[in-house]
């Protein structure tokens, strides 16, 4: 890969996301992870779309469950 890794773009399915709260709840979080770059959480598609670079998917997916929310 080298030194200048591309950035990568990651979507989940979430569910329990009812309102724009939960949005930034999720958004708050994520933005708290080292690498994080983008964080676009839907509650009306139940995804959360994540621009990141050097961050592990499971990183994400445990975040998101963290702060009360369920991965598919």
């Amino acid at each position: 890969m080298g030194l200048f890794s591309r950035a990568e773009i990651m979507e989940f399915s979430v569910s329990g996301m009812s309102c724009g709260g939960c949005e930034g709840k999720i958004t708050k979080a994520l933005n708290e992870i080292s690498g994080v770059k983008k964080v676009t959480a839907s509650a009306s598609d139940g995804t959360v779309i994540v621009k990141v670079k050097g961050v592990e998917s499971q990183v994400i997916s445990d975040k998101i469950t963290s702060v009360g929310f369920v991965v598919e």
